[in-house]
């Protein structure tokens, strides 16, 4: 697999999507149903169904999940945001800084010379050129992204990269040898499957999560006394929360053990992390031979930026969705005014299609692995994702209008009737967007706070 499917390979449940300028609800069914197409392959492959199980795609949920799965009962959630992240004005355009990790937040302050005060942030950013504040962040170790329109990213470097990478960038094919899985059924197809989660908000743990939605043992690694705030209650559903430090004998070793037993392994550290951590890609595969590797990154795997770090509304603002967005806002006017603030997706539609893609990429793996085929290390980016985006929107016919039916959020009928008792409280999770005749997605454990797991394998 290297693109999209299309609507001849799985069954569209039709329901309302989200109002936008682009095509989120397309890639939404798409990258759900790539998961699907590619499941029922591996199914295939391992003779759990005589013949290919019907993919269908619910619409509505998978507009839904886009979003946020978890509805906490009782309680609060706590704010995604730290308060310095935002879009500023800048001197000549727009910037947005994203300061939820607190390196991050020191890389911005740095660069601005000023309090941690959203006021003195606002008054500094309007002082300075939009791509000299994003190059003194970056440079300072932070992420930034100055609002590009579309036609500047197709010009930029790195805009050309990336146009020139497949969606998924498969490379350094071997054989490799699947441990039996002699558990694994028609019901439950990824049971006894060992998947080594090294990844953060957001994509890389939709991945895992989809994966421990049809029986794989997710076992996700965080450094110790961490937390997400706001995000561990969505994505680590289903997964067993450890932690270790990779910066000491003794976690190098715990790791190094876990790698030994793995069979997949999905990271999305910083590029250049885990290198700078002694794990290459030529240690990994002295480590573990049979290892089916998939990785991601924000910017693409090759041009100026491949190194860069940056989440889902940065790459928005750098490929010009958040600028067409605002645009579309406006009523597309002959003269935009300037003070018109970006408008991002409905949604974080690149980590999340992103994410679903990264499944997808595992079980083609997977399936190729059982079918004693080579099989090819996998690459994905924010970016490559952002760029799928815009091509879908171009080829759609309908859809660029809100409507008066579109969808504005969730309500009790979308949700599963039984509670989910999570670290935080009690909630409720969506049902899922995704199915294959018999083969349901359901979760084996509650969405739980890192480090509440030991870093051994349960099966």
């Amino acid at each position: 697999m290297r693109d999209l499917p299309d609507g001849n390979d799985f069954c569209l449940a039709p329901g309302r999507g989200w109002s936008s300028c682009y095509a989120v609800d397309e890639l939404a069914q798409r990258s759900i149903a790539a998961v699907g197409v590619a499941l029922a392959d591996l199914m295939a492959a391992q003779n759990l169904t005589a013949s290919p199980a019907q993919v269908t795609v619910d619409q509505r949920l998978a507009a839904l999940w886009f979003r946020y799965s978890f509805r906490p009962q009782g309680w609060e959630m706590p704010n995604l945001w730290d308060p310095l992240a935002g879009d500023y004005r800048t001197a000549d355009g727009w910037i947005r800084l994203h300061t939820n990790l607190r390196h991050h937040r020191d890389a911005a302050l740095a660069a601005l010379d000023c309090p941690a005060d959203p006021s003195a942030v606002r008054n500094a950013v309007a002082q300075l050129s939009g791509q000299t504040l994003e190059q003194a962040v970056v440079a300072a170790g932070g992420v930034a992204a100055t609002m590009r329109t579309h036609a500047d990213w197709q010009v930029h470097p790195q805009g050309q990269a990336v146009g020139a990478e497949p969606l998924i960038q498969f490379d350094s094919p071997r054989r490799i040898y699947l441990r039996k899985r002699s558990m694994a059924t028609r019901e439950r197809p990824l049971a006894g499957l060992r998947v080594l989660d090294l990844t953060r908000v957001l994509a890389g743990p939709v991945a895992t999560r989809t994966l421990a939605g049809f029986g794989a043992t997710v076992l996700r690694i965080d450094p110790p006394n961490w937390d997400e705030p706001g995000v561990l209650q969505d994505i680590a559903l289903g997964k067993h929360m450890a932690a270790l430090d990779l910066r000491t004998s003794d976690g190098r070793d715990r790791f190094e053990t876990l790698l030994s037993e793995t069979d997949v392994l999905v990271h999305g550290y910083r590029p250049g992390a885990l290198d700078g951590l002694g794990y290459s890609k030529t240690k990994l595969r002295e480590l573990v031979p049979n290892l089916v590797d998939v990785r991601l990154n924000a910017y693409g795997w090759t041009g100026p930026w491949a190194q860069r770090r940056g989440f889902d509304s940065l790459v928005q603002m750098s490929s010009g969705i958040a600028d067409k967005g605002r645009h579309w806002a406006e009523g597309y006017p002959s003269q935009l005014n300037p003070d018109a603030k970006p408008v991002p997706l409905p949604v974080q539609a690149l980590d999340h299609a992103t994410g679903y893609l990264m499944a997808a990429a595992v079980l083609h793996s997977l399936a190729q692995a059982t079918r004693g085929e080579p099989v090819a290390d996998a690459h994905l980016s924010l970016a490559r994702t952002a760029k799928a985006l815009a091509d879908l929107t171009e080829r759609q016919v309908t859809g660029n209008a809100a409507r008066a039916d579109n969808l504005t959020g969730a309500v009790n009928s979308d949700y599963e009737p039984i509670q989910e008792a999570t670290s935080w409280g009690p909630g409720n999770r969506l049902l899922p967007p995704l199915s294959l005749g018999t083969t349901q997605m359901r979760w084996d454990r509650p969405a739980m706070a890192s480090d509440t797991a030991e870093p051994v394998w349960s099966n």
